[in-house]
């Protein structure tokens, strides 16, 4: 007899077709939005209650479906959303398969963002049923190297290794001499970032020492200008010219002009504006006169 090939349930099946249907639109299609979508559908269509095994095959669909949808999320520059959007399907990082893991540190490390990584990382390898999976090590060098390290959490890292069963004393004074020069190199990036900033902070000072400088002098200048102005009005004939407003107000007000005995005074009267006048304007700021 001939043997009939195993078939998948129909849960299973329904979500394989839109696994090949998503990986078809990230691929071949380059429709980003509408993978996501067929990701979506098919998590959904296994439920909660998928497996979280090697065992399961829904397990592996689900895990396929999420790596797929990963890569869509990134290709449309919505990293920020991964670790949510995977987190929806597993609910705890515990659960998470290595593979959606190890992407996460890939593309977080990446985008400059490792610290999103931190406690995630943290609670999936302190799970005891992790640390049976054959995956374990590569992901604990994964998380030293891009997450870790680049945080400088040199205290963590060493003591990560030292409590790892997985990694032999070789593997682990390996990566303790990693983790030595990576904190050298961290010193030597924090002493010149110091050293910068003073000489930043040096320069500050000297351009605003210059600008103070350049600002005293402008208000020395204007200072004296204005003494001088100052000490010209006060040479100019207040007594005077208060003398002439008065015989004009006398002029106006209290005379008649057409009467003969105010013609001395309005006479006086056109002498003394004519003083006041040369006194002002003096040959100084007198403009010239032209032939």
């Amino acid at each position: 007899m001939r043997s009939e090939p195993l078939a998948w349930p129909p849960v299973s099946a329904q979500a394989a077709s839109l696994l090949e249907e998503a990986a078809d639109l990230l691929v071949l299609h380059r429709d980003f939005a509408a993978a996501v979508e067929r990701c979506e559908a098919g998590c959904d269509s296994l439920g909660t209650g998928t497996g979280h095994g090697p065992e399961s095959s829904a397990a592996e669909v689900k895990c396929s479906l999420c790596v797929v949808g990963i890569q869509a999320l990134a290709e449309m520059n919505r990293w920020r959303e991964v670790l949510s959007w995977v987190l929806q399907y597993y609910h705890v990082p515990e659960h998470l398969p290595p593979k959606v893991l190890e992407l996460c540190f890939l593309l977080y490390s990446k985008v400059g963002e490792p610290q999103v990584m931190l406690e995630v990382g943290s609670s999936w390898l302190r799970d005891q049923a992790n640390r049976s999976l054959p995956e374990y090590g590569s992901l604990l060098e994964l998380y030293l190297v891009h997450v870790l390290l680049p945080l400088g959490r040199f205290e963590g890292a060493e003591e990560l290794v030292r409590g790892c069963e997985v990694f032999d004393s070789q593997q682990q004074l390996a990566f303790l001499g990693t983790i030595g020069e990576s904190r050298c190199q961290w010193a030597r990036q924090e002493e010149m970032r110091s050293a910068a900033e003073e000489q930043q902070d040096e320069a500050t000072e000297s351009v605003l020492g210059a600008l103070s400088q350049k600002l005293l002098t402008t208000l020395t200048l204007l200072r004296r200008a204005l003494r001088s102005m100052s000490s010209h009005f006060y040479l100019l004939p207040y007594k005077k010219m208060l003398l002439a407003t008065f015989l004009l107000y006398l002029v106006v007000v209290r005379l008649d002009p057409a009467s003969p005995t105010s013609l001395p005074f309005i006479y006086k009267l056109v002498q003394l504006f004519r003083q006041a006048w040369a006194a002002v304007f003096s040959p100084l700021h007198r403009p010239p006169i032209q032939d």
